[in-house]
Formats: structure tokens, C-alpha cells, sequence
């Protein structure tokens, strides 16, 4: 699928908007970051050159990463913000990509006044909204858009490609599947020494809750979140060079438009951090559910690094508890997603599981 866009984007077949249709991990939104390296990238996307790299960091002026502001929709105020955006030239390209996270919460008024933009946008100017399914789209929407599906790539073929592009040993490649989810953030999680250790303090927190007391608990949230800051201020540092390096050039309103973007990049890099951790304890806790209904699988647990400590927990709590813990992890990424303070999500979450595993 990838090949066949970047293609269009080489033969001039480009499309004004795109829908892209999948499963989380079916890689909707890193296609949708290369498709737009191709456009904004004098070499056709050659992933190394400056623009390239600010496409991937989130920082290129010209490609907007717009999510739902609201709890579970668009906000009117947001979509005229983009539609005044869309009307200004470009910064550093002779074009502009607008990538929209779940587009299926494009609804009502929002929807409305973003119809006749996706249906005729500016020169050089390129839509991809991204959602689960074309049927979960307002038609009015879908109908204005090329549609692109994308299907998951099956688990055992996700981490044997994983293996291959990255050195990686099958039971590394597995553990990045379960934490990142789709094979591209897997391979950044690979590469991340911080994004490792959050994850191993994730399960070491895990295994210690049941003995831990009140301020332990916050001890072990605090100590979780500063590991999730981790990478977020590498990011910081080096959106910050990339700000400076600008700084010459642009003119003020521009600058403001940058620093916004970078907010928000740094913003959704936290978030995103904090849904890595609950999938580490997710998965950790999916495996003592496994093995205690059928003692194990025929290729053994996911995090077996740990298979003492997925032994353990199969035990006590048992299935019981460990479905009421799966339970509130679950609620837990619900919260972030709806935009609670991480860390107060944290906290919330590990008294809860403490009380599950007890």
C-alpha cells in the first residue's frame, strides 16, 4: 500500500484527500507520515534530509498532525482554525499535508464547514484522514476522499520482519509488538534505551504492588513518569535546534504556528510514552491470564524476560483478579486517550491494580 502512494506522488497521480481505513497497527498513520515526506521532500522522500526529518519529529511547518480536541469530536473552533491554516502558502514546501486522526469523530458542525475544503482545497494543498472503518466516516466525508485500506499484518510476520530490519531477537521483536504496537514504533522502541527502561520499571512496579504501601505507590508513579520524560525531553532538545535554526527566516506568525505544532508533538509524545507503559503492563498481565487458564502457549509468554513473574501472578491473583487488573488498565488508557492528566491516571491505576493483585 505504501509503495502504491508513493508511486502516485512520483507519477503525479496525487489525490487532494485520502481516507485512510484500518485496525490500530495496521500502520495508517506512519504511511500517511511517509506519504507526506514524499511531498514536502525535494528527493521524493529520501527519508534523511532535513525535511524528511522534521516530518518524522513533527516539526516540518507545512505537515499538521491534527487529533480531536474534544472528548469525542472535533471542536468548531478547531476545524475553522485548520481552514484558515489551509489558505495560508506554505512555509519551506511548495505544498502542504493535513493529516487527520479519527475521522470518524468529524461530526456536525465541524464536519460542515470542512466539507467544501477537503472537496476543493488550494493548489499543493493534500487531506488524509485517518479511521478505523469508511463505514464509521460521515458519507458526506468519505465520499470527498480517495479510500486507502489497510489490514494488520499477522503478529508472527510483524516480528519476523521486525527481526530482519533490526537485528533484533524474536523475543525483543515480540515484546516491542506488544508495547508499540505497530512494527514502525517498534523499531523506535527498539532503538530507545528510555522507552526500554520505562518499560522495565513498568514491571517491576507490577511485581512489587502487592507489598508496597501508599507512598510507595506514588514513589513508583512518579519514578514512571519521569522514565516517560525521558525521551520527551530528548525530543524537546531537538525541536528546540530545529526552532533555531528557523528562527532567521520566518516571520513571526509562522514562528508561532511552529511552536504550537512542537507543543503539541511534545504533548502527544507524553501521552503516547504513558500508553506504552500500559500496554507493557497490559500485555505482562494478558500472559499470567494465558498461562494460568491453560498453563502457557506452545511458544511461551510474550515478556519472557519475566516468565517468573508471569508464573507468579498466574497464581495469585488468578484469572479473577487478573481480569479485574486488565480491567482497570483498560480504564486507565481510556482516561489518557480522553485527555486526564497522565499522571493522575497513573496513580489511579496503580492503587487499583494494587488492591486487584493483592
Amino acid at each position: 500500500m505504501r509503495e502504491f502512494l508513493l508511486a502516485a506522488v512520483r507519477e503525479n497521480h496525487l489525490s487532494h484527500a485520502y481516507l485512510f481505513t484500518g485496525a490500530p497497527g495496521s500502520g495508517q498513520l506512519e504511511t500517511a507520515r511517509a506519504l507526506a515526506q514524499c511531498i514536502v521532500c525535494p528527493q521524493g522522500g529520501d527519508g534523511t534530509c532535513d525535511e524528511c526529518i522534521r516530518v518524522a519529529h513533527g516539526t516540518h511547518p507545512d505537515v499538521h498532525l491534527i487529533a480531536p480536541e474534544g472528548i469525542s469530536s472535533y471542536l468548531v473552533e478547531q476545524v475553522r482554525n485548520l481552514i484558515d491554516d489551509v489558505q495560508l502558502a506554505p512555509v519551506r514546501s511548495t505544498a502542504k499535508v493535513y493529516i487527520l486522526e479519527r475521522a470518524e469523530l468529524l461530526r456536525g458542525a465541524p464536519a460542515n464547514a470542512l466539507l467544501k475544503t477537503i472537496e476543493e482545497p488550494p493548489q499543493g494543498v493534500v487531506f488524509i484522514l485517518i479511521a478505523r472503518s469508511v463505514g464509521a466516516v460521515l458519507p458526506t466525508i468519505a465520499s470527498r476522499c480517495q479510500l486507502v485500506p489497510f489490514r494488520v499484518v499477522p503478529p508472527a510476520s510483524a516480528a519476523a520482519n521486525l527481526e530482519q530490519t533490526t537485528g533484533a531477537s524474536g523475543m525483543e521483536a515480540r515484546i516491542a509488538l506488544a508495547v508499540a504496537g505497530t512494527p514502525e514504533h517498534a523499531a523506535e522502541f527498539l532503538a530507545s534505551p528510555g522507552r526500554r527502561e520505562a518499560r522495565r520499571l513498568m514491571l517491576r512496579t507490577i511485581s512489587e504492588l502487592p507489598r508496597d504501601d501508599g507512598w510507595d505507590v506514588l514513589s513508583s508513579a512518579q519514578e514512571l513518569i519521569a522514565a516517560v520524560r525521558v525521551p520527551v525531553s530528548e525530543t524537546r532538545e531537538a525541536l528546540s535546534a530545529m526552532a533555531e535554526q528557523d528562527s532567521d527566516f520566518l516571520s513571526p506568525k509562522a514562528m508561532k504556528r511552529m511552536e504550537d505544532a512542537q507543543k503539541r508533538e511534545l504533548s502527544a509524545r507524553e501521552r503516547s510514552g504513558m500508553m506504552e507503559l500500559l500496554a507493557a503492563a497490559e500485555s505482562l498481565l494478558r500472559d499470567a491470564l494465558v498461562y494460568a487458564e491453560n498453563a502457557g502457549t506452545e511458544d511461551g509468554p510474550v515478556n519472557a524476560d519475566v516468565a517468573e513473574l508471569v508464573a507468579r501472578l498466574s497464581v495469585k491473583p488468578g484469572p479473577v483478579g487478573l481480569i479485574h487488573a486488565l480491567d482497570v488498565i483498560r480504564r486507565a488508557a481510556d482516561d489518557v486517550a480522553h485527555n486526564v492528566s497522565p499522571q493522575l491516571a497513573l496513580e489511579a491505576m496503580l492503587f487499583s491494580l494494587k488492591e486487584a493483585l493483592g
